[in-house]
């Protein structure tokens, strides 16, 4: 019987051992990229003009602060910017990238005290990014019944000034009936010439990749 609880013992020892190992040899768990970082709180966010930024990955709800930073939003300035939204996202459950680029943008300068009326946006889906103009039942219909994710952070937008456009030759190409765009999109004849009427009047150009 002491032989059999021995060899038990040695069994149990080695079994334990060899988890060990295991587990040492296991890699660990990758670090959140945002881990440490000054990232705004949930007050911060709820100040903002677009507290739905922070609701999607990575969370960053705006620009994070960089102490000693050079160049900062001007109060004084007023921001012009046509934001070229040409990629999609990367499935159709998810908001597009460039939407939470545009509301960090918001964000970020109504934090430094940049007034409303000195924010002037205006987005200009094409090309991959057109489904997100969609109203909602179209947007299920082409998605296998996936809601359009990007609905709620497009009216928010909205609500803090910033005006949307699609090219009507992405809406023509990707078939799709003019009565099925969101309301507060308005339709154009081609993003091309919207950027360029846009540039001209004194608008900057960002975006475009993809």
């Amino acid at each position: 019987m002491r032989i059999s609880m021995i060899g038990a013992a040695f069994a149990v020892a080695a079994m334990m051992g060899l988890s060990g190992a295991a587990l040492a040899q296991s890699p660990a768990p990758a670090a959140s990229p945002l881990a440490g970082l000054p990232m705004p709180s949930a007050e911060e966010m709820k100040k903002t003009p677009v507290p739905e930024a922070a609701d999607y990955p990575p969370g960053m709800g705006m620009a994070l602060d960089v102490p000693g930073a050079k160049e900062l939003p001007d109060p004084k300035l007023i921001y012009k910017v046509v934001f070229d939204l040409a990629p999609a996202s990367k499935t159709p459950a998810e908001v597009n990238p460039g939407l939470l680029t545009v509301a960090r943008f918001i964000n970020t300068l109504a934090k430094y005290g940049v007034p409303a009326d000195h924010r002037k946006f205006v987005v200009v889906f094409h090309r991959g990014s057109t489904p997100a103009i969609l109203n909602n039942d179209e947007y299920k219909k082409r998605n296998n019944g996936t809601d359009n994710p990007n609905i709620k952070l497009m009216e928010s937008m909205k609500r803090a000034g910033v005006d949307f456009r699609v090219c009507g030759q992405s809406v023509l190409f990707s078939h799709i009936d003019p009565k099925t765009i969101q309301p507060i999109v308005e339709l154009d004849l081609w993003a091309g010439i919207t950027i360029l009427n846009l540039t001209t009047r004194g608008y900057v150009h960002l975006g475009g990749e993809g």
